[in-house]
């Protein structure tokens, strides 16, 4: 049988909230699950409805195969979102959900002459400058689970627990997979203001690599650096979620 994917599938609100004026769409990190969102809604306005996206392979959708490529998962996300674009909206990704989203904003710009409000990007670098970590989606298993330990993304206490990682290493893989294969190709500038956010004491993007995303829009650029690593949209939310608010409501 053929599962056909919804926004049932794809979407989950945390608050769903269908008076709001706007839709923000949130795109999450490599492994995590729209669960990471789920607090949101109580520190933004009730103007906006977050709509978290639940990609395959995890939480309510772990028995789903996981993709491995970011334009096939883009097309998916894309068709999927198309019937919800009829109301003003905007994109937050961080890391790879920063690059998904960036994308995302270029199919919809293609595919279906939209563009959002406003593209926010979190812990990511711009996508035309090469990343020089070198990939670890490939790596054998024990090394891989170091390089995760090393990212201080994974709770320790997941990655000492051998049955629950073997459930969740498939979809980290592919995640990585999704990021670390991806080609940039030269397209015009996006048409929407895009605002990018950084952690001080994040030692895996680099400040250089963050104000290059500002040859990726014609319109307004903003660059916010947060306290905290690579993972600050947790320990900064409240910070980040003003910030938002502030481009948004100019």
């Amino acid at each position: 049988m053929t599962i056909i994917p919804t926004s049932d599938t794809w979407v989950i609100y945390p608050e769903p909230n269908p008076q709001a004026s706007l839709r923000l769409f949130c795109l999450p990190y490599a492994g995590a699950g729209a669960s990471i969102f789920r607090m949101w809604p109580s520190d933004l306005p009730t103007t906006i409805e977050v709509c978290s996206l639940q990609f395959p392979g995890r939480e309510n959708r772990i028995r789903e195969s996981p993709i491995t490529q970011l334009l096939p998962l883009v097309e998916e996300i894309g068709s999927v979102l198309f019937p919800l674009l009829d109301k003003p909206f905007a994109l937050f990704g961080h890391s790879m959900g920063g690059l998904v989203g960036f994308e995302l904003v270029r199919w919809l710009r293609r595919q279906k002459d939209l563009t959002p409000l406003h593209l926010f990007v979190s812990g990511a670098g711009s996508p035309h400058i090469p990343d020089p970590a070198p990939p670890i989606h490939n790596l054998p298993e024990p090394k891989f689970i170091e390089e995760l330990r090393n990212l201080n993304g994974t709770l320790e206490e997941v990655l000492k627990e051998a049955e629950l990682m073997r459930m969740i290493l498939p979809t980290l893989r592919s995640d990585f997979a999704v990021y670390e294969t991806y080609t940039y190709m030269d397209e015009p500038p996006l048409d929407c203001p895009i605002s990018v956010f950084g952690g001080l004491k994040d030692y895996q993007v680099s400040r250089e690599h963050l104000e290059a995303w500002r040859d990726q829009t014609s319109a307004s650029f903003s660059l916010y650096m947060l306290p905290g690593d690579h993972f600050f949209l947790h320990t900064a939310r409240l910070l980040l979620l003003s910030k938002i608010c502030d481009e948004l409501y100019l």
